[in-house]
């Protein structure tokens, strides 16, 4: 029997299936935290939330364990919400459509919510799993971490009591999580102006067929980046014919920890327009393609004919958009000089919107090293104040720095070897984590962050796989039960 009730463990697969069908997009977290307690009151254990509604809830620790140190076990309830051109998927009432597929399971076409639903899953298991053998538990369900950190950097630390803390928020089983970079979220706004079209008529181009993905896990693959594109093939038809083309609308991306995999663009042109913009894309397209590799071999671009613009951009704005678009950073900026391999600091041009003659541009800047942070925060303020916008930095996050020693890294690091015949692989991330925040706002928290494998996460390609699922959950019962 191929579907989500058939799966082991069975108490997993149950919340899991449960937290798919309540809305949980970044900052509507309300009904879910509303499932949470009222499950907890079921269970008869003490929960509480913060002024920013992070909720605990507190599992009270084996016959004979009352003395064992307080374990937190950390998750996030909010989820990326990314679908696919064409799906209609509503994400404030439809329920994710869950399908199993051999040893994986997704969704349909739309982001899965794995990230970080199957960690609060596994909480919620645990704290409903009489077999468990454990000290005091407490479990804490935060918000808004896809956005912005929000309940991280908003935390009570007065919720908590305990000081060893397992994070769920890792993609990869067998890896351990014990640090991870910080970073800031940039919004900017470049004045570019409007005015009636010369042109005739209209045109749209669609790019799509990029893999997306995590701005943070992925940034290193040169995935390709869809507004990057979209301005090389801009600035290719201006090249072909000044005056030709008139920009009237760019759009593509909406997270900035997501890498924009499609791009709409709307232009003003001539009638004859729809056949020179397939003849153009028919040279670039190919050359993309090579440029990306495997990573390119899905992309595609659609042509259509739409209704004659109201406005365009005129040709100042044009070109300063294109001009700031061509010099935006994007992508990995710079290597670990003490981790080998390990991307030290990236950017990613997430989003840009054309709204009422003004181009809105959101990016997210990453770095191990706070001064690398500041200077790509710098050199994004550098490159839109020359085209003549502005830029507002977010508060940002800070990097996760490991420590040197950590008794629960040992710990699980030996579990694992024993429970596996494997040994763990211990790692830093460019990705940002919770952990880094609540470990600034809890000094002397001893921390690491494991999970099952999950693939595609931000995009709706978003798998988790099945059987990784049940090796967390059996580790975290023996890890529970040393500690």
């Amino acid at each position: 029997m191929n579907t989500i009730d058939a799966l082991e463990p069975s108490l997993v697969w149950k919340h899991f299936a449960a937290l798919s069908a309540i809305p949980r997009c970044s900052r509507q977290e309300a009904q879910v935290l509303a499932h949470l307690g009222s499950l907890l009151d079921h269970w008869g254990y003490s929960w509480s939330q913060d002024a920013t509604g992070n909720l605990v809830g507190r599992k009270p620790a084996s016959s004979g364990r009352e003395g064992h140190p307080t374990v937190v076990l950390q998750a996030h309830v909010d989820m990326v919400c990314e679908q696919n051109r064409g799906r209609g998927h509503d994400f404030s009432c439809d329920p994710i459509e869950l399908i199993v597929e051999g040893e994986w399971v997704r969704a349909n076409e739309t982001t899965l919510g794995a990230d970080n639903g199957i960690g609060v899953a596994l909480m919620l298991a645990l704290l409903e799993d009489h077999k468990l053998i454990h000290g005091p538990l407490e479990c804490l369900f935060t918000i808004d971490e896809e956005t912005a950190l929000t309940g991280a950097l908003e935390l009570d630390p007065k919720l908590l009591t305990g000081r060893i803390l397992i994070n769920l928020d890792s993609e990869e089983v067998g890896h351990f999580t014990v640090g991870c970079a910080g970073g800031t979220t940039t919004w900017s706004e470049l004045p570019v102006g409007s005015l009636p079209p010369r042109t005739t008529h209209g045109w749209s181009v669609f790019l799509s067929g990029l893999p997306g993905g995590h701005s943070g896990v992925n940034i290193h693959e040169q995935r390709g980046n869809a507004l990057k594109l979209a301005e090389r093939l801009l600035s290719a038809l201006e090249a072909s014919g000044p005056n030709l083309w008139e920009l009237a609308g760019l759009e593509g991306g909406d997270k900035h920890n997501a890498i924009p995999r499609e791009a709409l663009i709307t232009l003003g042109g001539e009638a004859e327009g729809g056949a020179q913009l397939k003849k153009l894309l028919e040279q670039l397209v190919p050359m993309w393609r090579s440029e990306l590799g495997p990573e390119g071999v899905n992309l595609a671009f659609e042509v259509s004919s739409v209704p004659r613009p109201a406005t365009v951009l005129g040709p100042d704005g044009q070109a300063r958009l294109l001009g700031l678009l061509a010099v935006f950073p994007d992508g990995v900026q710079g290597m670990s000089k003490v981790v080998p391999g390990l991307v030290e600091s990236s950017t990613n041009l997430a989003s840009v919107r054309l709204e009422n003659g003004v181009a809105r541009l959101m990016s997210s800047q990453r770095s191990s090293v706070a001064s690398q942070t500041a200077l790509l925060n710098r050199r994004v303020s550098a490159a839109v104040a020359l085209a003549g916008g502005t830029s507002k930095h977010g508060d940002g996050y800070p990097a996760w720095t490991p420590r040197a020693a950590s008794p629960l890294r040992e710990l699980c690091e030996r579990i694992y070897e024993q429970t596996s015949g494997k040994k763990p692989i211990v790692e830093l991330i460019h990705a940002g984590l919770e952990c880094g925040v609540i470990g600034d706002k809890i000094p002397g928290m001893d921390m690491i962050s494991l999970g099952p494998d999950i693939q595609g996460a931000h995009t709706p390609q978003e798998r988790v796989h099945v059987k990784s699922v049940g090796l967390t959950y059996e580790l975290l019962h023996h890890v529970l039960r040393a500690l």
